[in-house]
């Protein structure tokens, strides 16, 4: 009788320990979407699997937040194909432009403490006139540098274009008056970077590090490349299933020379939907559009064609993330693209939900107009506008 007593007393003891630490890591049984409506976490990765079989999608990354907290993250597919290594929640992926959100979150966090000013010039920072940097001496002719801001390097109105290398001398310069209309820049965001490494003479992928990063759980994330991720890392694949190389970048890039997890990212966007190390003025500031946005689609950036097409939900740009309206309330996106790779998320403030994708493959985008739709509800993404072009439709 004896050792009954002394078993039942272990139950009592460990069982309330093994529920909760069950209940952390079992898979929801319903996901909710945008209208109060649920969807079966069963149903959702039978979608996955099939749009990813049909569309030559080698592996996908999928999380979702609900009441502003991780509720579901699954990987599908591999990470190396090749080796037949599966995808998982903590294998190493590329952020591309991802990066971009998470350091206008930081820039947020430097306004918040006044080390940093939006409205101010940014060359007001500089002991020396930009052009005087090497890297900036192009712009040695145009006084129209004097004009940008800290809020145009965010809101993608500086007028540069999305790098200089695109143009055909390769030399940086001011395409239209800054302010004045919205021109995605990766351009834009490094000399953001570059304005506050010389305001604080610290490297900002050791300063992400310590204010991002660490104090949000973000283990398997860094701005450089890490050795110890060589055995976890996920290849990039083309249209047609073709392996590419992972750029192990070694200088730090604003505009996207992060690497993560889908679980990091997740826990980053939960951090930023509750608030986590930053005022709410700031970042409500933050996802307030600051330029609407006019252009049939974000690639060219460049263009100067118009449309109407995305009037009705107040398309525009904050600071780092898109924004748009919908009837559930204002949501605010960023996506990440480069060979190999493509990565998209949005969060709806008002419902409390969001949606997490990143892809290792050329493809992932031509599923990703479905999955919002079927996963959250999400039928209002301007997905023409995004490139999202489903692979049904790519192929006629």
């Amino acid at each position: 009788m004896k050792w009954l007593k002394i078993a039942a007393i272990v139950c009592l003891t460990i069982f309330p320990f093994l529920s909760n630490a069950f209940a952390k890591s079992a898979t929801p049984a319903y996901l909710k979407r945008l209208d109060g409506t649920k969807i079966s976490t069963v149903d959702v990765e039978q979608l996955v699997q099939r749009l990813m079989t049909e569309a030559k999608v080698t592996g996908l990354n999928i999380a979702v937040l609900n009441d502003n907290k991780i509720t579901y993250v699954k990987s599908f597919g591999w990470r190396n194909k090749e080796e037949k290594l599966p995808l998982t929640e903590d294998t190493v992926v590329y952020g591309a432009s991802f990066t971009k959100a998470v350091f206008s979150y930081f820039v947020m966090q430097l306004v918040d403490e006044g080390v940093l000013d939006l409205d101010k010039p940014v060359h007001q920072y500089l002991p020396k006139p930009l052009p005087e940097y090497d890297r900036y001496k192009d712009l040695a002719n145009d006084e129209r540098y004097k004009l940008i801001t800290l809020r145009m390097c965010l809101s993608h109105t500086a007028g540069f274009p999305n790098f200089r290398w695109i143009n055909p001398d390769k030399k940086l310069d001011i395409k239209f008056t800054p302010g004045s209309r919205y021109a995605y820049s990766g351009e834009g965001i490094n000399l953001a970077q570059f304005i506050i490494e010389n305001v604080t003479g610290k490297n900002v992928g050791e300063m992400m590090r310590d204010r991002i990063f660490k104090p949000f759980g973000m283990t398997g994330t860094s701005m450089t490349w890490q050795p110890e991720w060589k055995n976890n890392l996920a290849k990039g694949y083309d249209e047609n299933e073709q392996p590419l190389e992972h750029d192990e970048r070694s200088k730090v890039s604003a505009a996207g020379s992060m690497d993560t997890t889908i679980n990091d990212y997740a826990k980053f966007i939960e951090a930023v939907m509750r608030n986590k190390g930053v005022s709410k003025k700031m970042k409500n500031e933050m996802v307030t559009s600051q330029i609407q946005i006019y252009s049939p689609r974000q690639f060219p950036t460049l263009m100067t064609e118009t449309t109407e097409a995305n009037r009705a939900i107040k398309l525009g740009y904050g600071l780092g993330w898109g924004v748009f309206e919908t009837p559930h309330g204002k949501a605010y996106f960023k996506e990440g693209h480069d060979d190999g790779w493509e990565n998209h998320s949005v969060v709806f403030s008002d419902k409390k939900l969001a949606i997490v994708l990143m892809a290792n493959s050329s493809n992932g985008d031509k599923i990703f107009k479905e999955i919002l739709e079927k996963v959250v509800g999400d039928t209002y993404t301007p997905w023409q506008w995004e490139g999202y072009i489903p692979y049904e439709k790519s192929i006629q």
